[in-house]
């Protein structure tokens, strides 16, 4: 298996100067020569792959192989996979169950179906082959060589605006399509579209209607509307519109399924065209305000140098030295991932898509928005990579994005864990959001309505009365009477309304727990005695007997037949092996209770027999290859558990594992990238390498009152981490580390600020003031500092 080409990886686009921004940023270090797009491609979300975007954005373009087969239930890879052979297309939009407003360029017969992925026999669509070796991705630009047209198209972006550009051959039939009516990725069935040429062919608008499965199954009834406006640079010699493969020349509108227009040019030899597309999740005219307003003078190289230095300044965020490439290849990918996805989904004048389907409009501050809303998939197991990386180094876009959800909650009276356009989309049917915004206000982040935001946290751990699916957490009821939540291996609806019951009984006491924290430091003392209590539901399905736990059933008894290996039964995408360690907020009582050398010595071969699995499902390609495992890396009920040797005293098998797992799991190329194929979750498996590899993880996900970073082994020689001045007192923390290798793996002494840290915890709090750790490695394992 080929490793993707480093030259491509140095590729640089327009260097430039990065602005000074609130994090004080000097270095002129271009990181994102270290973002490879492709790695972990193979098999992968449609969202992973958007390369043209900017950190958060709305547009993101990107190619697509295979999107327009969508996928049948809202989650399976679809998108871009490393290894097709074809490409059908550049999407404008590719977010968590949205997709779509695709574009491609042709020459010669005109072909308005994409055809399918093999390209097998007579030519039936407008996709064309590709190969690796002609493309360039990185962080906010990409291009490609389309071989059966000898077109190089690239795509880059502003915030709310898709650029393409590209530059033809000599043809009086060089065209541009714009596949507006079908499905792409993981938007679901189309419902209804419309496209308009006006303007002589220089300006092409219009929507899409689609229906996302997730949509479908969280909140029935409802749809997610797409909109563009669109201007070419270039007036066409003709036009026309299609429905499939229903043509219709000079026709300037088609509505329906299927709809598409086209535009067809006179070019000469490496003549280039560029598409700037505004986008909107709310109509065409500010779809047409956000291009105007963000793109409007704009050229094709000026939009791509502003989206690289706009990355640089994200990405320098945390500097990382090195002589070992591929580590640096995976850190800055991992980070570009954790900043790409979930992107914006309100206009630069606030209006913003609600949860019922209306138009409606944030409060403005100084002439602009106070806050962005945003697109997300669910924030399941996000407090051990995407929360602490935000907060960490991020934390301006922590609290707006705390602030997209509180705007949802005040619209439809509780928080939504997945949204798409402010629908539901829930994804695995909890809501773990109550400990992103205990996270934050634990580290001092709290310029979002504290109040409104813990009447939010309150009522998603405590309120099962009329829940909506959507929402999450449909057993709340039961779980608040019971303390634990009563496993039925048969009921009524969907297997997250009954089938996982011992999962969600861990995952709510956690949350419980974190929402107990913030309510003591709100002086709330009857909702954090209540909150306390329900968080020792874990020691009520805790079995003596077996060391695990196990669901219980309503009447008090366990399970009969119960395998800890069993899949489902009791556990949402994992099994007793891996949840019994799903007590982050109380690991050193669930030491305790197994017993810290049972304990510690599970862990350990746990690990020792999941390294022969390269700690998942080993090289099978697929997103759940890993869940009848005892660990799996590639999905997030399991990231915590390396670094709970700690909290049993056991430090030298953290830094053991933690460095086995960065290397072995995590790779570089389009098949090993994530694991073989493993679910990425809109970065955060990349922000679990980041925070993992600097040696700074809290089991808690930084939710305690006074909350602090676990200790371990750094990858790197020097991390140097920019504090916002907005949030934090310091300017930077820096990491030195001393006799660093692949070797020597094991941490011999910590010294903060010159002296010695007796402690494998950093507090928040002195974090933040910035300051200096020193670290000197060697091979000997020690756990006493």
């Amino acid at each position: 298996m080929r490793k993707i080409s480093m030259m491509l990886l140095a590729f640089v686009g327009m260097l430039g100067m990065m602005s000074c921004t609130n994090t004080g940023s000097t270095s002129k270090e271009d990181f994102t020569t270290y973002v490879e797009p492709r790695i972990g491609t193979a098999h992968c979300r449609y969202f992973h792959m958007a390369p043209g975007a900017l950190p958060f954005g709305m547009a993101k373009p990107g190619p697509s192989t295979n999107g327009h087969y969508g996928n049948k239930s809202g989650w399976e890879a679809t998108g871009y996979d490393y290894r097709d052979k074809s490409i059908e297309g550049f999407p404008c939009l590719h977010e968590f169950q949205i997709g779509g407003i695709t574009l491609m360029p042709t020459v010669g017969q005109l072909f308005t179906v994409p055809g399918d992925t093999a390209m097998t026999g007579e030519r039936k669509g407008y996709r064309s082959t590709f190969s690796h070796d002609d493309e360039v991705a990185t962080a906010g630009y990409y291009s490609v060589l389309l071989k059966d047209y000898n077109v190089t198209a690239e795509v880059t972006a502003t915030t709310r605006v898709a650029f393409q550009r590209y530059t033809f051959p000599e043809s009086k039939e060089s065209r541009i399509l714009f596949d507006i009516g079908n499905r792409q990725g993981e938007s679901g069935a189309v419902k209804d579209a419309k496209v308009e040429i006006k303007d002589n062919g220089t300006v092409v608008e219009g929507w899409v209607i689609t229906l996302p499965e997730y949509v479908k199954k969280y909140q029935p009834g409802a749809e997610v509307p797409l909109y563009f406006h669109a201007v070419i640079d270039k007036k066409p010699t003709a036009v026309g519109t299609f429905n499939g493969e229903k043509v219709k020349k000079d026709s300037l509108t088609a509505n329906g399924l299927g709809a598409g227009a086209y535009l067809t040019f006179e070019t000469s030899a490496q003549e280039k065209i560029t598409v700037k597309v505004g986008v909107s999740y709310t109509s065409v005219e500010n779809a047409r305000l956000n291009l105007e307003t963000e793109a409007k003078d704009m050229a094709f190289d000026e939009a791509k140098k502003q989206s690289h230095d706009t990355w640089n300044e994200h990405l320098s965020r945390i500097a990382v030295e090195t002589e070992n490439k591929d580590d640096k290849v995976k850190f800055y990918t991992g980070l570009y991932h954790a900043i790409l996805g979930r992107g914006i989904a309100s206009d630069v004048n606030g209006a913003y898509p609600k949860h019922d389907g209306t138009i409606g409009q944030i409060e403005m501050k100084d002439g602009k928005p106070a806050f962005n809303l945003y697109n997300t998939d669910a924030m399941w197991g996000a407090q051990w990579n995407l929360n602490q990386v935000w907060i960490m180094a991020y934390p301006e876009h922590m609290s707006d994005f705390i602030s997209s959800h509180l705007q949802v909650f005040k619209d439809s009276g509780w928080l939504g864990d997945g949204l798409a356009n402010s629908r539901y989309v829930s994804g695995v049917g909890t809501n773990q959001l109550s400990l992103m915004i205990a996270a934050a206000y634990a580290c001092g982040i709290r310029d979002f309505d504290v109040n409104l935001a813990y009447e939010a946290c309150r009522k998603n751990e405590l309120d099962g009365e009329n829940r909506p699916f959507g929402a999450g957490k449909t057993d709340t009821k039961l779980f608040v009477e019971h303390g634990y939540v009563p496993h039925q291996d048969t009921g009524e609806g969907a297997d997250e309304m009954f089938m996982f019951s011992a999962s969600h009984t861990l995952e709510y006491a956690f949350s419980a727990w974190a929402t107990a924290q913030m309510a003591k430091a709100l002086g709330k003392t009857d909702d954090y005695n209540q909150l306390m209590s329900l968080s020792k539901g874990w020691e009520r399905i805790y079995d003596k007997e077996t060391n695990f736990v196990r669901p219980k059933k309503a009447d008090g008894k366990f399970i009969d037949n119960f395998n800890p290996m069993q899949v489902w039964r009791g556990f949402q995408e994992g099994n007793a092996w891996q949840y019994t360690f799903y007590v982050p907020h109380d690991a050193k009582a669930l030491a305790d209770k197994v017993g810290t050398e049972v304990f510690t010595n599970r862990l350990d071969s746990i690990f020792t027999q999941s390294q022969k699995l390269i700690f998942s499902g080993g090289t099978e390609v697929g997103a759940f290859a890993g869940l009848k495992t005892l660990y799996n890396q590639g999905n997030q009920p399991c990231l915590h558990i390396s670094w709970m040797f700690n909290e049993a005293g056991k430090p030298s098998h953290t830094q053991k594992w933690v460095r086995a797992i960065l290397d072995e799991f995590y790779g570089t190329d389009g098949i090993h990238g994530y694991g073989y194929g493993q679910d990425e979750d809109q970065g955060q498996l990349g922000a679990w390498f980041v925070q993992s590899s600097i040696g700074m993880f809290d089991v808690k996900g930084l939710t305690a009152q006074e909350p602090a970073f676990g200790l371990g082994s750094p990858l790197f020689n020097k991390i140097t981490i920019r504090l916002n001045k907005d949030y934090y007192p310091g300017k930077q923390f820096v990491i030195q580390v001393k006799d660093n290798s692949k070797d020597n793996i094991y941490v011999q002494e910590y010294k903060l600020n010159g002296d010695v840290l007796n402690s494998t915890y950093l507090p928040f709090a002195t974090f933040a003031k910035g300051g200096k750790l020193e670290v000197t490695m060697g091979n000997t394992p020690k756990d006493k500092y």
